[in-house]
């Protein structure tokens, strides 16, 4: 604490030196105070505290019982007599918050003299308390300085701090990651206004996953880079059309450091849209970025939409657990195949939380569960024998009135797939989407067209834009696109659609003021209020062309 104390010896040269007429004790105490005789200097200062008496002399006193305090290491004296002056107008005002402010920190009292120090109008004495401040915090527990930062964040030691301190630690919650990007400057100020009339998608994917991945090592038959094959032939689709956009692709190599890293680039702090990544972990540090830097971010893959619940510039591309189960149950309302389900669920995150969600929601719409399972390869045909679907008999009679099995495995899909084949059953059977590109899978060859598929952004195989999109996609690649290329591929219509120049940047506005939309290559969308897409049609198969359910 002497080191700031002799930092201000340039300002603490009082003006009653010269004066003829000091009283001698008061000569007395300075001289012991200049000497460092700290105990004998206070109370020879205390007799000059009578404002009455002796005046402006008076604050002089309070001033220097405080600065002798300190030196004395008794913070709590300091402040008793500092708090007599410092909020007074008089000459060294500032200079007595100061020195307020060092006592309360050496008195553990970090917010009184963080409130001291914003007093202080002075530029010198600001920095030697802002100086202060980063010595006096530096260890300071992280919890506390972002709970106060929107407080003294104006105090560049306070934010010089905080930095240290988030920088020092290997992992962050999201409400420090929040507040370590404010500091660098990437939230806020208008970071995401318009900044000119180009629409700039950033991709940040693990597309390998190591730090010293060469970008050679790139695995270009992962469905990582099928979702980046979709992506780059819209942007450039876009750039053929005449539409102003950039795209600028980021590998996050599966490293969170690397990641961390990534973010400080001055590319990806000015992007209109972020796309990726894909794995948890990654998703949270890019959505408390995102968050801060007001810049959306959507997840291109996943239905788990909880993480975003709470965040209003993140976004699932595709429909949550919520949405899904909520198109299910409409879709059953509108039937009449009667109330008794049986519904099966596989082992993976989304179906776990799926099924679950779905057996309380068919529930309160007055179904009946009759029998629920987690599926998988070696049960799932007991589960479905169960039900009354036995292979060879040519009548069954089936306890469920509709099955739903809930799960993109084709490991679960052929044998059930198999076991339809064998059987002369009409009941009802949703499955995921996905099923429609199994290869082993050919519905219009089943006796009773049982299959409807969930949709989850399904592609619109007989629209005319798809069967373009498959012959230009295979002039480009020899080959034709794959699911993710087709999600990558709609996806950036579906943004490039919400943002640019004639309906601004904004796409949070853009989204509510539509409902449902058509897509390019799918079948649509509605992210009305929501960060997923709530369409969620249940379809058949109806004359070999796929159709929503009425």
């Amino acid at each position: 604490m002497r080191k700031y104390l002799l930092l201000l010896s340039a300002f603490f040269i009082v003006s009653f030196n010269f004066a003829q007429n000091i009283p001698e004790d008061y000569q007395k105490a300075q001289t012991l105070l200049n000497s460092k005789n700290y105990w004998e200097a206070m109370p020879l200062f205390r007799e000059f505290l009578d404002s009455d008496k002796y005046g402006n002399l008076s604050n002089y006193a309070a001033f220097h019982i405080g600065e002798a305090a300190l030196g004395a290491n008794q913070p709590a004296q300091a402040i008793t007599a500092l708090s007599l002056v410092a909020n007074k107008v008089w000459t060294k005002s500032d200079e007595s918050k100061y020195l307020l402010a060092l006592a309360y920190f050496q008195n553990q009292q970090k917010l009184e003299a963080l409130r001291a120090i914003k007093g202080i109008k002075k530029e010198s004495i600001k920095e030697l308390a802002e100086n202060a401040t980063f010595e006096n915090l530096k260890n300071t527990s992280a919890s506390f300085m972002v709970a106060n930062l929107q407080e003294f964040k104006e105090n560049k030691g306070y934010a010089a701090a905080l930095k240290a301190i988030l920088e020092s630690q290997t992992i962050l919650s999201a409400t420090e990651r929040a507040a370590y990007y404010e500091l660098q400057g990437n939230a806020g100020g208008g970071m995401n206004s318009v900044k000119d009339m180009v629409l700039d998608f950033v991709v940040i994917l693990p597309f390998s996953t190591s730090p010293s991945a060469a970008a050679s090592s790139i695995d270009q038959s992962s469905f990582i880079f099928e979702l980046y094959q979709g992506i780059n032939f819209a942007v450039n689709r876009l750039k053929e059309e005449g539409k102003q956009v950039t795209l600028h692709t980021f590998d996050s190599k599966r490293d969170m450091n690397h990641l961390a890293d990534l973010l400080k680039d001055p590319v990806i702090v000015k992007a209109d849209v972020i796309i990726g990544p894909i794995y948890p972990d990654e998703v949270d540090l890019v959505s408390s970025f995102a968050e801060a830097s007001k810049i959306p971010l959507i997840h291109p893959l996943s239905n788990l939409g909880e993480r975003f619940e709470n965040t209003q510039y993140s976004y699932l591309f595709r429909p949550s657990v919520a949405s899904i189960s909520k198109g299910i149950v409409e879709a059953l309302q509108n039937q009449d195949w009667g109330r008794k389900v049986a519904l099966g669920y596989s082992g993976s995150s989304r179906d776990e939380q799926l099924g679950m969600l779905l057996k309380d929601q068919l529930t309160s719409a007055g179904f009946s569960i009759i029998d629920m399972q987690q599926v998988n390869s070696r049960n799932v045909i007991d589960f479905l024998q169960r039900q009354g679907i036995r292979t060879g008999m040519d009548s069954v009679e089936l306890e469920a009135d509709q099955l739903i099995l809930l799960t993109d495995d084709p490991s679960i899909a052929q044998p059930t797939f198999g076991l339809m084949e064998s059987v002369n059953a009409s009941v009802p059977f949703l499955v995921m989407d996905s099923w429609i590109g199994f290869n082993f899978a050919n519905y219009e060859m089943l006796e009773f067209p049982n299959f409807h598929f969930i949709s989850n952004n399904t592609p619109n195989f007989e629209a005319d834009a798809m069967q373009q999109f498959k012959e230009n996609f295979y002039t480009k690649n020899l080959t034709y696109p794959s699911l993710n290329a087709t999600l990558g591929r709609e996806l950036v219509y579906w943004l490039s659609s919400n943002m640019g120049p004639t309906k601004g940047f904004d796409l949070r506005r853009n989204l509510d003021q539509a409902s449902f939309q058509q897509g390019k290559v799918s079948w649509g969308f509605n992210f009305q209020n929501s960060n997923n897409n709530q369409y969620v049609p249940v379809f058949k198969i109806d004359a070999g062309e796929m159709k929503p359910l009425k």
